[in-house]
């Protein structure tokens, strides 16, 4: 049996201009599962990461810094759905256009993240179901296609007994998860809201199966430093 470790990157600044970095938490928890990797002798045979400074940072934070880069493994492309999908949604739906205006308005508040999400959630939740149509904007159907396809690479190419870790976001783990569980498809926004910054979701595989062996782990973690966002 061979192990795929999918690590979420660590929590990002999210409401910042340049919101592709890690915060000083995000930093930390990196740090940290590296440190608890260490400590149990946990070491991989093969890593990877996406081409995101965060995921990139995070493998490097937490000892992957030889990690191979594969884009396949970067998030959907949430600030293109909310820059172009909010307005578009809001001009059409005023019960959207009063969540936006609301996150906005929240925007530089302790207030922020809870009415960014309520906001958010519906956004995407239209954009997946295909109801939004943005132009430039990777589809919903595309970024799960290379998903899936870097996940398979991974199963297809790994000797037997094989470690391997990615560092990735969470839309990528939540598709792995929704993959493997033969979940309905809805099923995969609700998991992605779950997943935890730098949290571990493992596999077990052959090349001819593959089953969910551990979802959203944070023992590297203290609880003041989980985070989903």
């Amino acid at each position: 049996m061979s192990t795929l470790v999918l690590v979420r990157h660590g929590q990002a600044r999210a409401f910042e201009k340049d919101s592709d970095r890690l915060s000083e938490l995000g930093e930390q928890q990196a740090l940290a599962l590296g440190e608890w990797w260490r400590s149990r002798g946990i070491v991989f045979d093969l890593a990877y990461h996406g081409t995101l400074e965060r995921q990139r940072r995070t493998a490097e934070l937490a000892g992957l810094s030889g990690a191979a880069e594969d884009a396949r493994w970067n998030e959907y492309d949430a600030a293109g759905v909310l820059r172009q999908g909010a307005p578009m949604l809001a001009a059409a739906d005023s019960g959207f256009a009063r969540l936006y205006e609301a996150a906005e308005r929240f925007r530089q508040t302790a207030e922020a993240n809870r009415h960014f999400q309520q906001m958010f959630e519906v956004l995407i939740r239209h954009w997946t179901d295909g109801l939004l149509k943005l132009e430039g904007v990777e589809p919903w159907e595309a970024f799960q296609q290379r998903v899936r396809r870097a996940l398979n690479e991974i199963l297809e190419a790994s000797a037997s007994g094989a470690r391997v870790a990615v560092v990735t976001s969470g839309g990528p783990i939540a598709t792995a998860v929704q993959t493997v569980l033969d979940a309905p498809p809805s099923k995969v926004i609700e998991i992605n809201w779950r997943v935890r910054n730098c949290s571990l979701t493992e596999f077990l595989f052959t090349r001819a199966r593959i089953s969910l062996d551990l979802f959203n782990a944070v023992p590297h973690l203290t609880p003041e430093a989980i985070t989903y966002r």
